[in-house]
């Protein structure tokens, strides 16, 4: 039995639990208890790749990067599910750099068709709403048409399962059933500026993937919750938008912008998003939740310790 077999069969047959808080309510209509996702792990003794792609279009950015990293087919294969989850969180056209550029998501989609992938979901759980709106001002929903793509609204809370997290402060949360159930997990995020956590990067992005975000922002860390989850729910893959930043007024916008025409792509959450720093002149123990993502063994934050693939 698959892995995603093994999550449907979870999806279907799953106990209820009695927790509480938000999750409490949840379960008062019947929550599933489900594992969280894996990640493809560094092998024990090597540093992880980490892919930088610079000066070029969008689409050709995400292809050098990838094809760095030993090409798509490394990651998919034939028949299978891919769940891409960019940020496409605001009513916000892509020169704005608020949300993921469409092309590299397109490209990505494509890719991922051309290595045999039965289904390519794109998912988001927007911030404004509604939610379709957002997709056509942001680009999306024309780009993933145009390559074979499904762009999915998670804005139904029967679209969440639970997920065990064991954390400190997150017990569980509720998570998008295509991303648990999904054979390859893909995130997609923007490297930009945040008011809360000075910086979104891949990380952070993971918050459109559950459905009470605004527990983390009440809670005693948003920082400490972002990492936590990031070690229960890891993406196989991040794919980096940096082709433009917004460097302040994030994470909506309108703001101050800069074009470093960059997509940066690896299997390690943690080394992404530490390189990322640099592009905004800091460095990765300024963003808490590298730091303690690094402390709780989720990925690699010493840049020296990771090796970069210029592509």
């Amino acid at each position: 039995m698959d892995r995603r077999d093994f999550l449907r069969r979870g999806l279907a047959a799953g106990a209820t639990l009695a927790l509480g808080g938000c999750a409490g309510r949840e379960a008062a209509r019947g929550a599933r208890s489900l594992g969280g996702r894996q990640g493809i792990p560094t092998p024990r003794g090597q540093k992880p790749l980490l892919a930088v792609a610079a000066k070029g279009k969008p689409g050709a950015l995400t292809r050098r990067a990838i094809d760095a990293l030993g090409g798509i087919r490394k990651f998919v294969r034939s028949g299978q599910v891919v769940v891409i989850k960019p940020n496409i969180a605001w009513q916000r056209p892509p020169e704005q750099a608020a949300t993921t550029n469409p092309e590299v998501v397109a490209t990505l989609v494509r890719m991922c068709r051309e290595a045999g992938a039965a289904r390519v979901i794109v998912v988001e759980h927007s911030v404004d709403i509604p939610a379709r709106l957002v997709f056509d001002i942001a680009g999306m929903q024309k780009a993933v048409d145009a390559v074979g793509g499904e762009l999915i609204s998670a804005h139904e809370q029967s679209m969440y399962r639970e997920v065990k997290i064991g954390g400190q402060l997150l017990a569980q949360e509720q998570v998008i059933e295509h991303i648990l159930a999904a054979d390859l997990f893909i995130n997609v995020p923007i490297a930009k500026s945040h008011d809360a956590t000075k910086l979104t990067l891949s990380m952070k992005n993971l918050m459109g993937a559950i459905w009470n975000r605004q527990g983390w922002h009440s809670s005693a860390s948003l920082s400490r919750c972002i990492a936590e989850f990031a070690g229960a729910v890891r993406p196989d893959l991040v794919v980096l938008d940096a082709n433009r930043i917004l460097v302040a007024g994030g994470p909506k916008g309108p703001g101050q912008t800069r074009d470093p025409q960059m997509v940066i792509a690896s299997t390690d959450q943690v080394a992404v998003d530490a390189y990322c720093t640099g592009l905004f002149g800091m460095k990765p123990a300024d963003i808490e939740h590298i730091t303690i993502a690094a402390s709780l063994g989720i990925g690699q934050a010493d840049l020296a310790q990771v090796q970069i693939k210029h592509a």
